[in-house]
């Protein structure tokens, strides 16, 4: 697509046009495909939409949507496809489209068949199907050999929703062949077939061959036709680089494909998931650049490619250095949607990090740890927009996630704002958790409100703690108080003689002989409590009221923690309760009552360490209420609806309080507390 955007600054090499066949790419960085969560149905509505036109708006040149799009009946929904199966999507594909070429950007969908990677026991509750009956780790179903009823079948649907999404005004589709039904007859892992689609590489690829010929006739020569190809699988995969680049010269030569966007690895388990496909915090930035590079000298067609390309320098590099046409920048623009217009602008220090933390591959898709907005377009705004009012003095206590964010947005907004923190660096939580070399990408979030509050003139004060008394002395109108909370320990007896999480990441308390560490959250600091118990000596029992080890977080996290555990030598026992702590002699006996057998158990330890959340510091709170014209009650129905907090009485200031200074919660929760408030004020 063109517009003003593709001819501004195009030294840069992210800001060149890319032209395939007829669409002119305004600059070289796209959004890939993946299932965002805001489906209705399987249909691409208005909240769906909207996500993605506000990457256009920010400036990017192709969204590819529909993350494992499903063409028919037994590849069904499982983790909140569309569904391209059905006629019913192309009107919204038609409104879709319209929306985003307005604004200057392509679109195009990835449709696929899940084939292995289905579930039998969702929508129709039919089998799934693959090329031989191999069971995937991850998806769990053992499917039923296709013959050539199911081929011809399938091959049909491809080319059926390849047009669909021609009807609804697309600028192109790619299939999904890397672990996909596609990918499954190419690899020899998951084809053991001695028919004319097993065996060979060519026969092998005789499906996919047969899928895009069909998409071809049914879509003409006009239409983008890309597949998002496996350029190595990796040392748990069947096909090497050297096979995976034969293949893709078969596709070329057959004009079957105009673009490949490749990745590397497999998908069919946890772990290749989180540390092939989709790398999150702890793994290198832009880690399968190069072999992707090599992939593109061979194959000579324009090569897309994400996978943790998190920031501006990395995708500039692979793109100056031929290693990509196009940089899939997808949870970059989740956490900053107008990175390509700040860039443009001269404004790259403004755009908003990822820092990598995976919870936007949370079940709360599409959600970002520190951009609130994202998914929730309909209602929060990415450029806070100026209050119609007068300016208004705006006093933050608290300098964690909770404080800044509400800082940085009421400074946005116009105000007049002064944030005051007890402690001698901002940051609150996130600098304790942030522990650990894999984590420490996490003070990203803290950074960059440090220099957007120093941008927008916020009077910033450390080493102040303040008083209710102090804070009304300052004759505010509006006072948010993001205080955060105090590590919780709630036993039935010896909660005195037990350390938290943050006396040991804090490192206020050294770790020695025997340590039980008590997880009662499933989140963070009960892992990096262990770590850092087990790199200061000490030995470690690790106890959990979970099933799993780190049960709060996303799946990614968990298996990096699962993984670390063991290179650390902890074993976790799971589903016990810490209920009581006593003294004997010199030690401490830890008493555990195990939740599915409710045997009572104890253990001797030299340190017990506690971790069980926060409860919330409200003295100021409390000492404020009385004189706030709204008794310090949030209305919950305006700020979900992002509107003015009613007065409860004619005089006095406004008084919120919010994240953990509520209850303990996350950094995201924290974020979006501020960011409704505090665009409303």
């Amino acid at each position: 697509m063109n517009g003003p955007e593709a001819r501004t600054n195009i030294k840069d090499p992210l800001l060149q046009p890319l032209t395939i066949k007829k669409l002119t790419l305004r600059n070289r960085i796209m959004s890939t495909s993946h299932a965002c969560g805001l489906e209705v149905d399987g249909m691409p509505e208005q909240a769906y939409q909207r996500y993605h036109e506000e990457k256009a708006r920010g400036g990017l040149a192709l969204s590819m949507f529909g993350g494992s799009s499903n063409i028919d009946r037994d590849s069904p929904n499982i983790f909140r496809q569309l569904n391209v199966g059905t006629d019913a999507i192309i009107p919204h594909l038609q409104r879709f489209s319209t929306r985003m070429h307005d604004l200057g950007a392509a679109l195009m969908c990835q449709i696929t068949h899940l084939g292995r990677r289905g579930d039998p026991y969702a929508g129709d509750r039919l089998s799934t199907i693959a090329p031989s009956p191999v069971r995937e780790t991850l998806h769990r179903s053992i499917p039923k050999e296709m013959d050539e009823h199911d081929i011809d079948r399938v091959v049909k649907a491809y080319a059926r929703a390849a047009l669909r999404c021609k009807e609804g005004g697309l600028d192109g589709i790619e299939t999904l062949a890397a672990g996909h039904l596609i990918g499954q007859f190419l690899s020899p892992l998951t084809n053991r077939r001695t028919d004319r689609f097993g065996g060979s590489l060519e026969n092998r690829l005789r499906f996919g061959l047969m899928v895009h010929e069909a998409i071809r006739k049914a879509v003409g020569d006009d239409f983008l036709v890309g597949m998002r190809f496996v350029v190595d699988e990796g040392p748990d995969g069947g096909l090497p680089f050297e096979e995976c680049v034969k293949a893709a010269l078969i596709l070329k030569q057959a004009g079957a494909v105009d673009f490949f966007n490749a990745i590397y690895g497999t998908m069919d388990t946890t772990r290749a998931l989180a540390e092939e496909n989709m790398p999150g915090m702890g793994s290198p930035l832009a880690p399968w650049v190069e072999p992707v590079g090599a992939f593109r000298r061979e194959v000579g067609l324009p090569v897309f490619h994400a996978a943790r390309i998190a920031d501006v320098a990395s995708a500039r590099f692979a793109i100056a250095e031929g290693k990509l046409d196009m940089a899939g920048m997808t949870r970059a623009q989740i956490a900053d949607p107008h990175l390509v217009t700040k860039l443009a602008s001269g404004r790259e220090a403004e755009i908003r990090p990822c820092v990598g933390a995976t919870h936007c591959q949370s079940p709360y898709r599409p959600s970002c740890l520190h951009n609130a907005a994202t998914g929730r377009e309909l209602t929060l705004r990415h450029v806070i927009e100026k209050a119609e009012g007068g300016a208004r003095e705006v006093i933050v206590i608290g300098g964690g996630p909770a404080g800044l964010e509400a800082a940085r947005v009421s400074a946005e907004r116009g105000h007049a704002v002064s944030l005051y923190e007890a402690g001698s660096d901002l940051g609150g939580q996130i600098r304790i958790g942030a522990t650990g070399s894999w984590r420490r990408d996490l003070l990203g979030i803290v950074e960059w409100r440090e220099a957007e509050l120093q941008r927008l003139g916020v009077s910033v004060h450390t080493n102040s703690y303040m008083e209710s008394a102090d804070i009304a002395a300052l004759e505010p109108d509006v006072v948010i108080l993001a205080t955060g909370g105090l590590p919780q320990i709630d036993l039935k007896e010896g909660a005195d003689l037990c350390l938290n999480t943050w006396d040991v990441l804090t490192g206020q308390v050294p770790m020695r002989g025997k340590v039980l560490i008590y997880d009662g959250t499933g989140r963070h600091p009960g892992p990096l409590a262990a770590e850092q118990a087990r790199e200061a000596g000490a030995e470690v029992t690790y106890v959990s009221i979970d099933a799993q080890l780190s049960e709060e977080l996303t799946y990614a996290e968990r298996l990096r923690w699962k993984k670390r555990f063991l290179q650390i030598g902890v074993k976790p026992v799971f589903e016990s309760r810490l209920f009581a702590v006593q003294r004997r002699d010199n030690r401490l006996e830890a008493c555990f009552l195990n939740e599915i057998s409710r045997e009572v158990t104890s253990v001797l330890v030299d340190q017990v360490i506690v971790e069980q959340g926060s409860v919330p510091m409200d003295e100021v709170y409390f000492g404020l209420r009385g004189q706030s014209a709204n008794d310090g009650v949030t209305n919950l129905e305006a700020m979900v609806r992002v509107a003015p907090q009613p007065r409860l009485r004619q005089n006095g200031f406004e008084l919120h309080r919010i994240g953990d200074a509520v209850s303990s919660r996350n950094i995201h929760a924290a974020m979006l507390d501020a960011l409704r408030i505090c665009s409303a004020l």
